[in-house]
């Protein structure tokens, strides 16, 4: 019997974000690219000040769009 892996860290809020706010995480990661180069709390308070996401989400997906490293 396999046992499912638990997703984890920031990735573990993409699916309450997406149903949350309707949107793909892309749609996110989009904006935090488009919105240049800010500091992580910077880019975090964008998306609560801009786009009224709740802080945990607004910082996962900034934390997530930082370590992917592209």
């Amino acid at each position: 019997m396999a046992s499912e892996q638990k997703t984890k860290g920031p990735a573990s809020y993409f699916p309450s974000i997406e149903k949350t706010y309707g949107k793909p995480v892309a749609h996110w990661f989009a904006l935090l690219d488009a919105a240049g180069d800010m500091k992580h709390m910077d880019q975090v308070a964008f998306l609560k000040r801009e786009h009224g996401l709740g802080h945990g989400h607004a910082n996962a997906l900034v934390a997530y769009h930082r370590g992917r490293g592209d």
